[in-house]
């Protein structure tokens, strides 16, 4: 009888630490990103009873606590730096004041004062590198690119304009757009299109608001008022800027691969008109607001219009993901039991993708917890009851003396 009450002393043990999991499974309803666990239970080694070969249990510990890693639901945010994993893998953190890696799912991201994006308790998201000409490289802390974008000198421009097929001689139509020099300062360039009658071509010329330029060239149609002069695409060039910028050389486009017209450039019976124009140009612009997509690249978009990726947000895989131990704040290291973390970019290998804008919730399921805790419960009772019926029988066998 005493072995039996040892029995049911396992039996509270092994439940009570069960319904210590359950709890935190049930506190933790609400954490981001956090895995319920699951206790298992095993037999206690039998005793043999000699002579009659019979086995009898001695009850039963706790085998393990092992986490659940199935994906929690996505809930929707109104920040770009709140991110989910679509899938397998882990964000990696560093602490900052010791660089040692961690990893989570829970990734409530937000930029610090010195421009990283980090947890809420301080640790630094990793990612690859971008330069400006898109080359990645290495692993290191996502931080915010600098301030201010570089500009870009206008390269291409296109018109879509008719020169009237009815004008008369020395008739003019003006047309002007707006460039950027390397530095990113408007240059107004003012086209000038002034009809010869007796060569029946247009005549252009380009003033520039600022440096100068002898650019010219003359443009004619056939009867069905298609383009077929000039035969290249002309360049117009800009030098001698008071700022100076470098020349600006650049290509009119309104011939195709092939030096056909494209279109654009019409000498139609109508008035001389614009209808569109487009220039590949633009000034230095300020950082506005930093989106991420589902490949987990970083852009700054700029007051300019200008978009520029600068980081790549790194993902975590592991052999055995059950194996992670556990450091609080939602944060896991790898282990001998997890194996050496395989660090690679989002959507790549067996890595999941990345869900901007949205937080992974808790996977713990609240119907599976109560019930477990009924079970556990019940458990529990019925092994104080296994102690209580032991200790009555054994007082029965102390009564037999009196």
């Amino acid at each position: 009888m005493i072995g039996s009450l040892y029995s049911g002393i396992s039996g509270l043990k092994a439940n009570t630490s069960a319904m210590a999991v359950i709890g935190d499974n049930i506190a933790n309803v609400d954490t981001t990103g956090f895995k319920s666990s699951k206790v298992s239970f095993a037999n206690i080694f039998s005793s043999t009873l000699t002579r009659t070969g019979l086995e009898i249990g001695r009850g039963v510990t706790l085998n393990g606590v092992n986490s659940q890693w199935e994906t929690g639901s996505l809930e929707n945010t109104s920040s770009a730096t709140d991110l989910s994993v679509n899938g397998t893998g882990l964000f990696v953190v560093n602490d900052p004041s010791t660089s040692i890696p961690y990893y989570t799912r829970a990734g409530q991201f937000e930029w610090n004062n010195e421009g990283n994006l980090v947890t809420p308790d301080g640790f630094i998201a990793q990612g690859y590198t971008i330069a400006t000409d898109g080359t990645v490289g290495n692993i290191e802390n996502i931080s915010l690119p600098n301030g201010t974008s570089a500009p870009n000198a206008t390269e291409n421009i296109t018109f879509g304009i008719n020169l009237d097929a009815d004008a008369e001689d020395a008739d003019t139509f003006t047309s002007s757009i707006t460039t950027y020099d390397s530095l990113g300062s408007e240059v107004i360039l003012d086209f000038v299109f002034t009809y010869d009658l007796a060569n029946t071509e247009w005549d252009w010329a380009v003033t520039p608001s600022v440096g100068s330029s002898t650019s010219s060239g003359s443009i004619s149609f056939d009867a069905d008022g298609g383009l077929t002069a000039p035969a290249t695409n002309p360049t117009i060039s800009v030098d001698t800027f008071p700022n100076g910028a470098d020349t600006l050389d650049i290509t009119w486009t309104m011939l195709d691969a092939s030096n056909a017209s494209d279109g654009s450039i019409t000498g139609y019976s109508s008035e001389s008109t614009k209808t569109a124009q487009t220039q590949d140009g633009y000034p230095s612009g300020s950082l506005q607001s930093v989106s991420v997509d589902e490949d987990g690249y970083f852009t700054g978009i700029y007051s300019n219009g200008s978009m520029i990726p600068f980081a790549q947000i790194a993902l975590a895989d592991f052999a055995s993901y059950s194996g992670l131990a556990k450091m609080g704040s939602n944060l896991y290291a790898s282990s001998l039991a997890s194996g050496q973390a395989l660090v690679s970019a989002p959507n790549t290998a067996s890595l999941g993708s990345i869900a901007p804008s949205t937080l992974e919730m808790s996977n713990v399921d609240l119907a599976g917890e109560f019930v477990e805790m009924i079970t556990t419960q019940r458990a529990y009772q019925a092994n104080s009851k296994v102690i209580t019926t032991s200790d009555e029988i054994l007082q029965e066998l102390i009564n037999i003396k009196r």
